[in-house]
């Protein structure tokens, strides 16, 4: 028996046919991007002579956790990506970067990584080409009542900007509480442990700009 995808809201079912298993080009392009992530881990764990169990102490993620995401076995969160990129002195976007990205300057919008938070269903989208600029541009849509917390060490590295394109974000910046609305900006102050909270009934769309320390 087959299966044929068939649209159900964003993602699509298989459906049976004779013997064959047609999944979507969105299914393969997400499993792709998990095994990438997992194995752009194990890289950059390996090239510092880590083991499992120091990656583990390091980041404050299971050992077997790791392993999992490592073999493509388990989806990272967002928060995991976090921990376990500031393990590496890495942000985020580098670290996604290095497993989702060829080099070069130009960039269309079609090719662009997107990747989907499991738990959260948080959707980013690499924005700016890979290239020696010290520069992240990412596209996050966040969706209505999701938080997604991110710890002190994943902002260690770098500086950042936060720029809501539509809709409402709460940005928690340890013990100070920030109320966005569509056109404002922030640049984070000194690394803290954060998180980014949609309180509204409505996606939220916001840009972040992550300069990199040289």
């Amino acid at each position: 028996m087959a299966f044929r995808g068939v649209v159900c809201g964003r993602h699509q079912a298989p459906i049976a046919l004779s013997g064959i298993v047609y999944y979507s080009l969105h299914m393969s392009q997400h499993d792709d991007i998990e095994k990438r992530i997992g194995a752009r881990i194990r890289i950059e764990r390996e090239s510092r002579g880590w083991s499992l169990t120091e990656l583990a102490e390091r980041s404050a993620v299971s050992r077997a956790m790791i392993h999992k995401i490592e073999r493509g076995e388990s989806s990272p969160t967002a928060t995991l990506l976090g921990k376990l990129s500031g393990a590496f002195s890495l942000s985020m976007s580098t670290l996604m970067a290095r497993a989702e990205m060829q080099q070069g300057r130009f960039l269309r919008q079609e090719e662009q990584p997107v990747w989907v938070d499991p738990q959260t269903g948080y959707k980013r989208r690499h924005v700016s080409p890979k290239s020696d600029l010290p520069l992240d541009l990412v596209h996050i849509e966040l969706p209505a009542g999701a938080e997604v917390p991110m710890p002190a060490s994943a902002y260690a590295f770098m500086r950042q900007l936060i720029w809501v394109l539509e809709g409402r974000l709460t940005f928690l910046e340890g013990d100070v509480r920030h109320s966005m609305s569509e056109g404002d900006c922030l640049e984070l102050g000194p690394p803290t442990d954060c998180a980014f909270r949609n309180e509204s009934g409505e996606p939220c769309i916001y840009a972040v700009l992550v300069l990199r320390n040289a």
